[in-house]
């Protein structure tokens, strides 16, 4: 049972969230909004306590290589991970001063430790404080000097290397420790961006209006999930670039759709806009809890067109038999490399041997709905990752398996500027949004 006098206290918080992270295998998206329950972080703690978390996680191979000349003889692991949290304070957060990291790390060690290693927190932040951290040009490996540089393990760096260049790759590593943008996806089937706009403004939230997407409106203050705006249904949270695979179907009113990993609803009640709510589209998501998500989703939105499934996509064919579909989105379970800024946990817990296994995972589905599109119909692959093999690799690979299918260009918002070949992929750095690949594939009407 927590100390009744811990309640509220946002560094405490911070620190159980990142131990369940390193020892439990926990998700810090998950283990925050507990914790902020189980605490009772007031709302004006709650920024706090968000960035120091994801902060550390951020930063925290910079910030190990920033403790390592400081740390003598064997450290327990609650209490690197409690350096490594006060020491994200001190380097990156100007708002805090110094001596009030160091005091509260001193008091959790106290806690949860003995004044012995109490001593040594103090001492171990104090000597970083006057001696500053070390520089990063004494690592001569360019590779493992961008990786501690931005905190990436060294085969992720390798392997973007490879594939983009080393420089484009530092920019997408520093991109994924900044912190996201809050973006809005308002519902144009209610209302449009101009009223919502206003609406937020009324609720005392703070939007403009995306140059990117239209229907995409960026706030800057509040949380819009605890709006009224949002409860009545005129938005819904959703990362600009997770708006574009509806472009790219290019649906309309009356048609059948699919969306075979639809889960949680986001993708799935932006194609129902786009079809204007009118003719069938169906949402399909193999786990049954997160069918209720898409279901409590377009209750919300007031979307009346679509009808979930719990369903294995891989054997989709078995429940819908061919050529039913107008349209189908594939947005394919993936390695997430995209979404590491909303995610930082992410960089830790991947291993390069799994991308083998998505890369037939995805396959398996783009094969399902090959099958299951009508002639002359759309389907769109879509990723939250920027690994070419996984992305360019599955759709060639899908290609030449598919003689039927030929590749057509991504239908996307002009305002973007981005080169549409078919395959199209947004990086991290391009807009601030996530990392997103997305193809277009059309059956030919004569196969």
């Amino acid at each position: 049972m927590k100390n009744k006098k811990l309640q509220g206290n946002v560094r405490d918080a911070a620190f159980s969230i990142l131990w369940a992270v390193e020892n439990k295998q926990a998700y810090s998206n998950l283990l925050l909004h507990q914790t902020i329950q189980s605490y009772g972080i007031a709302d004006k703690n709650k920024g706090l306590l968000t960035e120091i978390t994801y902060g550390t996680l951020q930063h925290q191979m910079t910030l190990d290589y920033y403790l390592e000349p400081y740390l003598k003889g064997k450290i327990e692991p609650w209490v690197k991970i409690l350096l490594r949290m006060s020491l994200y304070q001190i380097v990156y957060l100007d708002r805090i001063p110094a001596h009030a990291a160091v005091h509260e790390a001193v008091e959790i060690a106290k806690r949860r430790g003995h004044g012995g290693v109490a001593s040594v927190v103090n001492g171990v932040l104090r000597s970083i404080q006057r001696s500053g951290v070390r520089s990063f040009n004494t690592i001569s490996d360019p590779y493992e000097k961008v990786a501690i540089e931005t905190s990436h393990p060294v085969w992720m760096i390798k392997r973007w290397a490879e594939q983009f260049g080393l420089e484009k790759t530092r920019e997408m590593a520093l991109e994924n420790n900044k912190t996201p943008s809050q973006t809005v996806r308002v519902n144009t089937v209610q209302t449009t961006p101009e009223e919502v706009i206003d609406m937020l403004e009324s609720e005392g939230l703070d939007a403009v209006q995306s140059k990117l997407v239209p229907e995409c409106l960026i706030v800057t203050n509040g949380q819009p999930a605890k709006t009224t705006t949002f409860e009545k249904g005129f938005i819904t949270i959703q990362d600009e670039s997770s708006m574009l695979p509806a472009y790219a179907l290019q649906v309309g009113p009356n048609m059948e759709v699919l969306d075979m990993c639809a889960a949680p609803g986001g993708k799935t009640t932006h194609i129902a806009e786009k079809m204007e709510n009118k003719g069938n589209l169906f949402a399909m998501d193999l786990h049954k809890h997160k069918i209720k998500l898409i279901e409590e989703n377009a209750a919300r939105l007031g979307h009346t067109v679509i009808e979930t499934e719990v369903g294995d996509g891989k054997k989709s064919v078995e429940r819908f038999g061919t050529g039913k579909f107008d349209r189908i989105l594939v947005d394919a379970p993936c390695s997430g490399l995209g979404v590491i800024k909303r995610k930082p946990d992410i960089k830790y817990t991947k291993k390069e041997e799994d991308f083998a296994r998505l890369q037939e995972i995805q396959l398996e589905l783009l094969n399902q709905a090959a099958q299951l599109l009508k002639p002359d119909g759309i389907m769109v692959y879509s990723t939250c990752t920027v690994d070419s093999i996984e992305n360019r690799g599955t759709a060639e690979q899908f290609l030449k398996d598919h003689p039927e299918m030929e590749k057509i260009q991504v239908s996307l918002p002009e305002t973007l500027g981005l080169k549409n070949t078919g395959f199209v992929q947004v990086f991290p750095q391009d807009f601030g949004s996530d990392g997103f690949f997305i193809a277009a594939f059309r059956k030919k009407a004569t196969a």
